[in-house]
């Protein structure tokens, strides 16, 4: 029987927001070919069903605040898996390249001469106009700021104080954990009435979205027992539910 070459190639692939329908159509197709999936937490675990039935599924996610796979057992995995097996699909939620660690894992496997290639994904955020909010709106929004909620040291990004000087919309990405300090951080520069909205689980049938006031939103976290996974975004955009419904009262 002759020996097949092992190829050793890594694909780092966006899962998208959370629908399985949101996946690439070259995401969709790479699935089918995979040797071994390394997938995350924020990946919907319906696309694992599009693999061939030899297909390794091996979960290595990271439980917000709580349990997780270490990066460095993450990268031993894919050096392992992409020389004993072949094709490796590393399947992250979102896009892997927007606060998704997806380049690093691109340089790791470089490092060990593993070809690499990447598949982005729709980040969450994109998933906003399902609640009928525009990341951008002529003449209200010119651009959009994307935020870590909490750096590496645990810390609310200094980018904050930066993107509430322009009337982009700001979109924060794990930040429950630091609601009160982004509200706070409003209040100080006196834009607690700036529009705001939580979105929780954004494109999944159990998605929640709600809506209002920058100040309150520690209040509008509580009472409808919102967490993580979810995003914040801030800006008049998020208000736009308003006048759509004027619209339609005037129809």
């Amino acid at each position: 029987m002759e020996n097949i070459k092992i190829i050793p190639e890594l694909f780092v692939l966006g899962a998208g927001p959370g629908d399985p329908e949101l996946i690439t159509v070259k995401g969709y197709k790479l699935l089918q070919q995979a040797e071994v999936i390394l997938y995350d937490n924020l990946a919907n675990k319906d696309l694992l069903a599009i693999t061939k039935e030899s297909c390794e599924k091996i979960y290595v996610g990271k439980q917000p605040y709580g349990n997780f796979t270490p990066q460095e057992t993450i990268h031993e995995m894919i050096k392992h898996y992409a020389f004993t097996k072949g094709k490796v699909i590393r399947l992250k939620g979102g896009d892997p390249f927007i606060f998704g660690r997806g380049f690093e894992e691109i340089i790791y496997a470089r490092q060990h001469g593993i070809k690499t290639h990447f598949i982005p994904g729709i980040t969450s955020m994109q998933a906003s106009g399902l609640q009928d909010i525009p990341l951008t709106h002529r003449a209200i929004s010119e651009g959009v700021w994307m935020i870590t909620g909490t750096k590496k040291d645990g810390s609310l990004s200094a980018d904050l104080k930066l993107a509430m000087q322009s009337n982009a919309t700001v979109v924060i990405y794990m930040g429950m954990k630091q609601i009160d300090a982004i509200t706070a951080t409003y209040l100080e520069e006196n834009r607690g009435n700036t529009p705001a909205a939580i979105i929780q689980h954004a494109s999944l049938p159990h998605e929640k979205c709600v809506k209002g006031l920058v100040k309150d939103l520690p209040e509008m976290a509580a009472k409808h027992q919102l967490t993580y996974p979810a995003i914040i975004i801030i800006g008049e955009v998020a208000g736009l539910e308003t006048q759509i419904n004027i619209f339609n009262e005037v129809k």
